[in-house]
């Protein structure tokens, strides 16, 4: 009777760990929608896609995202938000496997901003601070180089400090709290994101997502202001 409760006992644990393992690969897939008629007439989509990779030396991550919003002005429909979004980082994980160097690449095409378009090359130091069953945080830093082209033709191409942070609380079993930073400072510009999101769970696939999303740029010009701010609803599909 012992060793049957013993052995019940270490499947149960062997389970728990299974199921709390990092999976080899993930990905998300979010999509918000939104349309209205009648005295105003607009159609707002955001999509992304996240993926992560955890393999014996590297820790990678991938993001893709894109926003669309049609307005009516004036009874003519004209685009008033268009925005594309890539990234990709790389951790190479050192003998502490909390120690790594990475290296970050994005690019970005802001229809409405001040740039035609924003990309970044970093490389530095990369640390998971923590990680447990309640939270996570980590963080990475280094220097990079920036190119930009605004949209009088002009380039800003130059040497950057790059840092970010990434927070995940894990509030109940089925809700999480996320908080992404990130700031690239360079002579010309200082480019700075912040994500804030809360997501809980509908079933073991869906989860519905409300984020808040501000991205910061220092030098603009003309009436473009310094400051986008995106508050969605969205749900997410978890492929793998």
């Amino acid at each position: 009777m012992q060793k049957s409760l013993l052995l019940i006992g270490l499947l149960a644990a062997s389970s728990a760990v299974a199921a709390d393992k990092e999976k080899p690969f993930s990905m998300d897939g979010e999509f918000g929608f939104i349309a209205t008629s009648g005295n105003t007439d607009t159609t707002s989509v955001k999509g992304k896609i996240s993926a992560h990779q955890e393999l014996a030396r590297w820790s990678n991550d991938y993001k893709a995202e894109a926003l669309y919003k049609k307005d009516e002005i004036n009874d003519v429909s004209q685009t008033t938000a268009q925005k594309y979004f890539l990234s990709a980082q790389g951790n190479y994980k050192l003998d502490n496997p909390n120690h790594r160097v990475f290296a970050f690449l994005s690019h970005e095409d802001d229809r409405f901003s001040a740039f035609d378009y924003q990309s970044t090359l970093a490389a530095g130091w990369s640390q998971k601070v923590w990680d447990n069953p309640e939270s996570k945080f980590g963080y990475s830093i280094g220097p990079g180089y920036a190119l930009a082209k605004r949209r009088d033709g002009s380039s800003e191409n130059g040497l950057i400090v790059r840092a970010a942070l990434d927070y995940q609380w894990k509030i109940s079993e089925t809700s999480q709290f996320k908080q992404l930073i990130s700031t690239e400072v360079g002579s010309d510009n200082t480019k700075s994101k912040s994500e804030s999101s809360v997501s809980a769970k509908i079933n073991d696939d869906l989860s519905l997502k409300v984020s808040l999303v501000l991205d910061h740029n220092t030098d603009v010009t003309g009436t473009i202001e310094k400051l986008d701010t995106q508050t969605a609803v969205t749900l997410v599909y978890t492929f793998f």
